[in-house]
Protein backbone atom coordinates (compact mmCIF):
# COMPACT_ATOMS: atom_id res chain seq x y z
CA UNK A 1 0.00 0.00 0.00
CA UNK A 2 2.72 2.47 1.05
CA UNK A 3 4.87 1.57 -1.98
CA UNK A 4 1.94 2.22 -4.32
CA UNK A 5 1.32 5.63 -2.78
CA UNK A 6 4.98 6.61 -3.07
CA UNK A 7 5.21 5.44 -6.68
CA UNK A 8 2.11 7.37 -7.70
CA UNK A 9 3.18 10.54 -5.87
CA UNK A 10 6.32 10.73 -7.98
CA UNK A 11 4.12 11.12 -11.09
CA UNK A 12 1.72 13.72 -9.68
CA UNK A 13 1.92 17.47 -10.25
CA UNK A 14 0.67 20.22 -7.98
CA UNK A 15 -2.38 20.60 -10.17
CA UNK A 16 -3.05 16.85 -9.91
CA UNK A 17 -2.97 17.12 -6.12
CA UNK A 18 -5.42 20.02 -6.23
CA UNK A 19 -7.81 17.84 -8.22
CA UNK A 20 -7.41 14.86 -5.89
CA UNK A 21 -8.06 17.12 -2.90
CA UNK A 22 -11.24 18.47 -4.49
CA UNK A 23 -12.49 14.95 -5.21
CA UNK A 24 -11.72 13.94 -1.62
CA UNK A 25 -13.70 16.86 -0.23
CA UNK A 26 -16.49 17.23 -2.80
CA UNK A 27 -17.02 13.73 -4.15
CA UNK A 28 -17.39 14.01 -7.91
CA UNK A 29 -16.57 16.35 -10.79
CA UNK A 30 -17.22 16.05 -14.50
CA UNK A 31 -14.55 16.25 -17.18
CA UNK A 32 -15.87 19.65 -18.29
CA UNK A 33 -15.80 21.01 -14.75
CA UNK A 34 -12.21 19.86 -14.24
CA UNK A 35 -11.17 21.33 -17.57
CA UNK A 36 -12.78 24.71 -16.84
CA UNK A 37 -11.21 25.05 -13.41
CA UNK A 38 -7.71 23.72 -14.00
CA UNK A 39 -6.74 23.42 -17.66
CA UNK A 40 -6.42 25.62 -20.76
CA UNK A 41 -8.61 23.32 -22.87
CA UNK A 42 -10.90 20.29 -22.67
CA UNK A 43 -8.52 18.22 -24.82
CA UNK A 44 -5.60 19.08 -22.54
CA UNK A 45 -7.67 18.06 -19.50
CA UNK A 46 -8.87 14.81 -21.05
CA UNK A 47 -5.32 13.72 -21.87
CA UNK A 48 -4.22 14.31 -18.30
CA UNK A 49 -7.30 12.64 -16.85
CA UNK A 50 -6.64 9.51 -18.91
CA UNK A 51 -3.11 9.43 -17.47
CA UNK A 52 -4.45 9.75 -13.93
CA UNK A 53 -6.91 6.91 -14.55
CA UNK A 54 -4.06 4.77 -15.91
CA UNK A 55 -1.98 5.68 -12.87
CA UNK A 56 -4.82 4.38 -10.70
CA UNK A 57 -5.50 7.47 -8.57
CA UNK A 58 -8.94 8.27 -10.01
CA UNK A 59 -11.86 6.34 -11.45
CA UNK A 60 -14.63 7.46 -13.77
CA UNK A 61 -18.20 6.58 -14.67
CA UNK A 62 -20.66 7.88 -17.24
CA UNK A 63 -24.34 8.11 -16.22
CA UNK A 64 -26.97 7.46 -18.85
CA UNK A 65 -29.47 10.17 -19.75
CA UNK A 66 -33.15 9.24 -19.25
CA UNK A 67 -33.93 10.35 -22.83
CA UNK A 68 -31.00 8.49 -24.38
CA UNK A 69 -27.27 9.10 -24.72
CA UNK A 70 -24.92 9.69 -21.81
CA UNK A 71 -23.51 12.43 -19.65
CA UNK A 72 -19.82 13.38 -19.75
CA UNK A 73 -17.42 11.32 -17.67
CA UNK A 74 -17.74 11.81 -13.92
CA UNK A 75 -14.51 11.44 -11.92
CA UNK A 76 -14.09 10.15 -8.37
CA UNK A 77 -11.14 9.04 -6.26
CA UNK A 78 -9.93 5.46 -6.50
CA UNK A 79 -8.72 3.68 -3.39
CA UNK A 80 -5.13 4.61 -4.27
CA UNK A 81 -6.22 8.23 -4.70
CA UNK A 82 -7.86 8.19 -1.28
CA UNK A 83 -4.61 6.88 0.21
CA UNK A 84 -2.53 9.50 -1.62
CA UNK A 85 -4.68 12.34 -0.26
CA UNK A 86 -4.60 10.89 3.26
CA UNK A 87 -0.82 10.68 3.11
CA UNK A 88 -0.53 14.22 1.76
CA UNK A 89 -2.71 15.53 4.59
CA UNK A 90 -1.08 13.48 7.33
CA UNK A 91 -4.28 11.56 8.04
CA UNK A 92 -4.70 7.96 9.13
CA UNK A 93 -4.80 5.38 6.36
CA UNK A 94 -8.37 4.88 5.12
CA UNK A 95 -10.32 1.63 5.12
CA UNK A 96 -9.55 -0.66 2.17
CA UNK A 97 -13.08 -0.35 0.82
CA UNK A 98 -13.53 3.39 1.38
CA UNK A 99 -13.34 4.43 -2.28
CA UNK A 100 -15.65 1.60 -3.39
CA UNK A 101 -18.24 2.48 -0.74
CA UNK A 102 -18.10 6.17 -1.50
CA UNK A 103 -18.42 5.60 -5.24
CA UNK A 104 -21.50 3.44 -4.66
CA UNK A 105 -23.11 6.20 -2.61
CA UNK A 106 -22.26 8.85 -5.21
CA UNK A 107 -23.52 6.89 -8.20
CA UNK A 108 -26.74 5.86 -6.45
CA UNK A 109 -27.67 9.10 -4.66
CA UNK A 110 -30.86 10.73 -5.86
CA UNK A 111 -29.43 14.21 -5.36
CA UNK A 112 -26.29 13.78 -7.49
CA UNK A 113 -27.45 16.66 -9.77
CA UNK A 114 -27.66 18.90 -6.68
CA UNK A 115 -24.12 17.97 -5.64
CA UNK A 116 -22.80 18.59 -9.16
CA UNK A 117 -24.66 21.90 -9.30
CA UNK A 118 -23.15 23.05 -6.03
CA UNK A 119 -19.70 21.98 -7.20
CA UNK A 120 -20.29 23.84 -10.47
CA UNK A 121 -20.71 27.08 -8.52
CA UNK A 122 -17.22 26.77 -7.05
CA UNK A 123 -15.78 25.44 -10.30
CA UNK A 124 -16.94 28.62 -12.04
CA UNK A 125 -15.14 30.68 -9.40
CA UNK A 126 -11.96 28.60 -9.81
CA UNK A 127 -12.18 28.95 -13.59
CA UNK A 128 -12.61 32.71 -13.27
CA UNK A 129 -9.56 32.88 -10.99
CA UNK A 130 -7.50 30.83 -13.47
CA UNK A 131 -8.03 33.43 -16.18
CA UNK A 132 -8.11 36.63 -14.08
CA UNK A 133 -4.88 37.65 -12.31
CA UNK A 134 -5.58 38.90 -8.81
CA UNK A 135 -8.61 36.67 -8.30
CA UNK A 136 -8.46 33.54 -6.14
CA UNK A 137 -10.74 30.98 -4.54
CA UNK A 138 -8.95 30.75 -1.20
CA UNK A 139 -11.33 28.35 0.53
CA UNK A 140 -13.86 25.76 -0.61
CA UNK A 141 -15.55 23.78 2.15
CA UNK A 142 -18.25 21.11 1.78
CA UNK A 143 -21.31 20.87 4.00
CA UNK A 144 -19.70 18.26 6.24
CA UNK A 145 -16.93 20.63 7.30
CA UNK A 146 -19.29 23.55 7.89
CA UNK A 147 -21.43 21.68 10.42
CA UNK A 148 -18.59 20.42 12.62
CA UNK A 149 -18.18 21.54 16.21
CA UNK A 150 -16.18 24.78 16.27
CA UNK A 151 -16.07 24.99 12.47
CA UNK A 152 -15.90 28.79 12.41
CA UNK A 153 -13.75 29.34 15.48
CA UNK A 154 -10.45 31.18 15.07
CA UNK A 155 -7.48 28.93 15.74
CA UNK A 156 -5.27 31.77 17.02
CA UNK A 157 -7.91 33.40 19.23
CA UNK A 158 -9.41 30.91 21.67
CA UNK A 159 -12.99 31.65 22.59
CA UNK A 160 -14.63 28.74 24.47
CA UNK A 161 -18.08 29.87 23.38
CA UNK A 162 -17.21 29.63 19.67
CA UNK A 163 -14.98 26.55 19.95
CA UNK A 164 -17.84 24.69 21.62
CA UNK A 165 -20.47 25.92 19.18
CA UNK A 166 -22.02 23.63 16.58
CA UNK A 167 -23.39 25.79 13.73
CA UNK A 168 -27.14 25.67 13.16
CA UNK A 169 -26.65 25.91 9.43
CA UNK A 170 -26.29 23.39 6.66
CA UNK A 171 -24.95 25.33 3.67
CA UNK A 172 -24.24 23.58 0.41
CA UNK A 173 -20.77 25.11 0.58
CA UNK A 174 -18.60 27.81 2.12
CA UNK A 175 -15.80 29.72 0.49
CA UNK A 176 -13.48 32.70 0.67
CA UNK A 177 -13.11 34.72 -2.52
CA UNK A 178 -10.49 37.35 -3.31
CA UNK A 179 -10.58 39.78 -6.21
CA UNK A 180 -7.86 42.39 -6.18
CA UNK A 181 -7.75 44.06 -2.76
CA UNK A 182 -11.12 42.74 -1.66
CA UNK A 183 -11.74 39.43 0.13
CA UNK A 184 -15.16 38.13 1.11
CA UNK A 185 -16.16 34.93 2.93
CA UNK A 186 -19.54 33.53 1.92
CA UNK A 187 -22.01 30.66 2.16
CA UNK A 188 -23.85 29.09 -0.78
CA UNK A 189 -27.40 27.78 -0.85
CA UNK A 190 -27.88 26.03 -4.19
CA UNK A 191 -31.57 26.08 -5.12
CA UNK A 192 -32.95 23.37 -7.39
CA UNK A 193 -36.42 24.89 -7.50
CA UNK A 194 -38.05 22.02 -5.59
CA UNK A 195 -38.45 23.57 -2.13
CA UNK A 196 -41.19 26.08 -1.24
CA UNK A 197 -39.90 29.63 -0.94
CA UNK A 198 -40.76 29.86 2.75
CA UNK A 199 -38.38 26.97 3.39
CA UNK A 200 -35.58 28.59 1.38
CA UNK A 201 -36.05 31.86 3.28
CA UNK A 202 -36.23 29.99 6.59
CA UNK A 203 -32.64 28.80 6.19
CA UNK A 204 -31.47 32.34 6.97
CA UNK A 205 -32.45 31.90 10.64
CA UNK A 206 -29.47 29.63 11.25
CA UNK A 207 -27.12 32.17 9.70
CA UNK A 208 -28.52 34.87 11.98
CA UNK A 209 -27.68 32.67 14.96
CA UNK A 210 -24.16 32.05 13.64
CA UNK A 211 -23.63 35.81 13.28
CA UNK A 212 -24.87 36.40 16.84
CA UNK A 213 -22.52 33.81 18.35
CA UNK A 214 -19.37 34.38 16.27
CA UNK A 215 -19.71 38.00 15.10
CA UNK A 216 -19.18 36.81 11.52
CA UNK A 217 -21.79 38.36 9.23
CA UNK A 218 -20.94 36.67 5.95
CA UNK A 219 -23.09 36.85 2.80
CA UNK A 220 -25.47 33.96 2.17
CA UNK A 221 -25.62 33.47 -1.60
CA UNK A 222 -28.99 32.17 -2.78
CA UNK A 223 -28.10 30.72 -6.19
CA UNK A 224 -31.52 30.19 -7.79
CA UNK A 225 -32.36 28.19 -10.89
CA UNK A 226 -34.48 30.86 -12.63
CA UNK A 227 -35.01 34.60 -12.74
CA UNK A 228 -38.72 34.13 -12.03
CA UNK A 229 -38.00 32.18 -8.86
CA UNK A 230 -35.44 34.78 -7.81
CA UNK A 231 -38.03 37.55 -8.24
CA UNK A 232 -40.56 35.65 -6.13
CA UNK A 233 -38.03 34.91 -3.39
CA UNK A 234 -36.92 38.54 -3.26
CA UNK A 235 -40.53 39.60 -2.76
CA UNK A 236 -40.83 37.08 0.08
CA UNK A 237 -37.62 38.38 1.70
CA UNK A 238 -38.83 41.98 1.69
CA UNK A 239 -41.43 40.80 4.22
CA UNK A 240 -39.42 38.20 6.17
CA UNK A 241 -35.68 38.71 6.47
CA UNK A 242 -33.50 38.33 9.60
CA UNK A 243 -31.86 41.67 10.32
CA UNK A 244 -28.48 40.13 11.17
CA UNK A 245 -28.07 38.35 7.82
CA UNK A 246 -26.60 39.60 4.54
CA UNK A 247 -28.44 37.64 1.85
CA UNK A 248 -27.85 38.05 -1.88
CA UNK A 249 -29.71 36.45 -4.76
CA UNK A 250 -28.82 35.56 -8.34
CA UNK A 251 -30.40 33.40 -11.04
CA UNK A 252 -28.39 30.84 -12.96
CA UNK A 253 -30.37 31.24 -16.18
CA UNK A 254 -29.89 35.02 -16.13
CA UNK A 255 -26.14 34.72 -15.45
CA UNK A 256 -25.76 32.16 -18.24
CA UNK A 257 -27.67 34.38 -20.67
CA UNK A 258 -25.22 37.21 -19.97
CA UNK A 259 -22.19 34.90 -19.96
CA UNK A 260 -21.31 35.84 -16.38
CA UNK A 261 -19.87 33.72 -13.58
CA UNK A 262 -20.79 33.96 -9.87
CA UNK A 263 -17.68 36.11 -9.42
CA UNK A 264 -19.18 38.89 -11.51
CA UNK A 265 -21.98 41.44 -11.09
CA UNK A 266 -24.92 39.04 -10.77
CA UNK A 267 -25.74 39.47 -7.04
CA UNK A 268 -28.51 41.64 -5.62
CA UNK A 269 -28.87 42.19 -1.89
CA UNK A 270 -32.18 40.89 -0.56
CA UNK A 271 -34.48 42.21 2.12
CA UNK A 272 -36.31 45.46 2.81
CA UNK A 273 -34.80 48.74 1.63
CA UNK A 274 -32.64 47.18 -1.09
CA UNK A 275 -32.53 48.59 -4.61
CA UNK A 276 -31.75 45.43 -6.59
CA UNK A 277 -28.47 46.74 -8.06
CA UNK A 278 -26.21 43.89 -9.19
CA UNK A 279 -22.86 43.57 -7.40
CA UNK A 280 -19.73 41.48 -7.86
CA UNK A 281 -19.17 38.75 -5.30
CA UNK A 282 -16.12 40.61 -3.97
CA UNK A 283 -18.20 43.76 -3.39
CA UNK A 284 -20.81 42.18 -1.12
CA UNK A 285 -20.81 43.60 2.42
CA UNK A 286 -19.62 41.45 5.30
CA UNK A 287 -18.27 41.65 8.83
CA UNK A 288 -15.32 39.56 10.03
CA UNK A 289 -14.03 40.38 13.55
CA UNK A 290 -10.42 39.43 12.67
CA UNK A 291 -10.14 39.77 8.87
CA UNK A 292 -6.43 38.88 8.79
CA UNK A 293 -7.46 35.26 9.40
CA UNK A 294 -8.95 35.11 5.90
CA UNK A 295 -5.56 35.32 4.23
CA UNK A 296 -3.92 32.15 2.97
CA UNK A 297 -2.92 30.13 -0.04
CA UNK A 298 -5.42 30.17 -2.91
CA UNK A 299 -7.22 26.93 -3.66
CA UNK A 300 -5.78 27.03 -7.16
CA UNK A 301 -3.63 29.84 -8.47
CA UNK A 302 -0.80 28.06 -10.25
CA UNK A 303 0.57 28.73 -13.70
CA UNK A 304 -0.29 26.25 -16.43
CA UNK A 305 1.88 23.14 -16.40
CA UNK A 306 3.08 21.21 -19.43
CA UNK A 307 1.15 18.14 -20.58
Amino acid sequence: MIDGVLRSQSHLTGRDMTLLGWLADHGVLTSFQIAHALYPSVNFAQRRLRKLVALGVIDRFRPQRPDGGSHPYHYVLSQLGVEVVAGQRGEDLPRKDQAKTRRWHLTNRANLPHLLGTNEFFIQLAGHARTHPGAALRRWWPTTRCIKLGAFADSDHFDPTIFGYTPRIRPDGHGVWTDGERTVPFFVEFDSGTEPLWKVAGKLTGYAHLAKVTGKVWPVLLWLHSARREHNLREHLTREHPAAVVAATAARDHAALLGLSPAEAVWALAGPNTNGDRLRLADLPHITPRPHLLTGTPTEQRPAEPA
